[in-house]
């Protein structure tokens, strides 16, 4: 396990004054990413390989967004690791100790100059770590939305959504997600937001979002210009 600690941020509040759903993702990005550098597996060390870490799925179960200035723990570990994927959980703790919200999610090593995934090299197998997983919902691999959805304005992606993969950012697309509802007039507080990505976006590309409405909330297809889906991103409510 990895962890590390810090203290909400006035920058990474939303308008209710809490940490808004792109910095909780950004703070569980974050934590995976450092417990890479600190292993010397990082950035550098993935790039001279010409490969990279990439999100296949996520869900993440919220029960509280903390206010500004909080203190909290952020931790990760990799509970499942074979030369197909990794199985990694993450949680984020208050001051207290007591779970504020957790994720599980699968990850792929990318073959950049092939343009895949590839068997995930052997010294990248150093992440498994004996704790056991979280008790969570089940991770979706086959999320679909259902029935008519309304299509809304479209974006074209800026140099602010890139990452250093050189593609859109995790995190960007459930903003992405997230403005879309926000024209529609629907501002979501997710209890559990689950998230399954098909393919990439880059630079310039335009992103049309299709927003879906559920019982229990909203899905939003992130859709290119022939109408195929970069992700979709599911905000569940209750």
């Amino acid at each position: 396990m990895y962890s590390f600690e810090g203290r909400v941020r006035y920058s990474e509040c939303d308008d209710a004054g809490r940490l808004s759903l792109v910095s909780l993702i950004n703070y569980f990005q974050d934590c995976s990413t450092f417990q890479s550098e600190s292993l010397g597996l990082g950035i550098a060390r993935l790039a001279e390989e010409r490969l990279a870490w990439v999100l296949a799925l996520w869900r993440i179960e919220i029960d509280e967004l903390p206010p500004l200035g909080t203190p909290i723990e952020v931790s990760t570990w990799c509970y499942e690791m074979t030369r197909a994927h990794a199985r990694r959980n993450f949680e984020l703790r208050g001051a207290d100790g007591r779970s504020l919200a957790r994720a599980d999610s699968q990850w792929l090593v990318f073959d950049v100059d092939r343009g895949r995934a590839t068997r995930v090299p052997a010294e990248q197998l150093v992440y498994a770590s004996p704790e056991p997983p979280l008790e969570m919902g089940p991770l979706d691999r086959r999320l679909r939305a259902q029935g008519e959805g309304a299509p809304c304005a479209p974006l074209v992606v800026g140099p602010r959504s890139i990452d250093t993969n050189h593609h859109v950012n995790n995190a960007q697309y459930v903003r992405f997600a997230e403005d879309a509802l926000i024209g529609l007039g629907r501002r979501v507080r997710p209890r559990t937001l689950s998230v399954l990505y098909r393919a990439q976006a880059h630079l310039g590309d335009v992103v049309t979002p299709v927003a879906y409405e559920r019982a229990d909330g909203w899905d939003v297809d992130l859709t290119d210009e022939a109408g195929a889906s970069y992700a979709l991103v599911r905000f569940q409510e209750r």
